[in-house]
């Protein structure tokens, strides 16, 4: 897997985003926007299916925010080949790419902290998959597409 992360946002997750993109390209690694590109409503549904299409060709992780993380995991998780994990802290960003091989971060502007965000970020975009049995049931879920 590469070292670019694709971001991208609604209007409600887009203040994060861009601390976000500042706090990831200070990890040493290329940022991808995939928009919002202003605080104007918009559908997040088109963005989280941006992401995923450029996360399935760069073979790379992905970040989306909205204001609860939910709509922007929903959406996500309906492309095939998309593992995306909507996670509150540190422990879950390590767990859900230790072993379930997550490859979209999701989070929520309107109810975590900036600080955070950064922490968990960090975690996700540094822990690898372990593989061995947690291949097998990853195996399981691809099989159900």
């Amino acid at each position: 897997m590469n070292t670019t992360v694709v971001i991208g946002s609604d209007h409600a997750g887009f203040a994060l985003k861009e601390q976000l993109k500042r706090f990831i390209t200070g990890m040493g690694r290329e940022v991808v926007d995939v928009g919002a590109d202003t605080l104007a409503s918009c559908d997040y549904p088109v963005y989280a299916f941006k992401l995923c299409d450029l996360v399935l060709e760069k073979d790379c992780l992905g970040i989306l925010i909205c204001g609860s993380g939910v709509g922007m995991s929903m959406a996500a998780n309906r492309r095939k080949g998309i593992r995306a994990a909507l996670c509150a802290n540190e422990w879950l960003a390590r767990a859900t790419r230790m072993h379930n091989d997550a490859n979209v971060l999701c989070l929520g502007e309107r109810w975590i902290g900036a600080g955070l965000a950064e922490a968990i970020t960090h975690v996700f975009l540094t822990t690898d998959f372990e593989g061995g049995r947690h291949q097998r049931r990853i195996d399981l879920i691809d099989s159900n597409l």
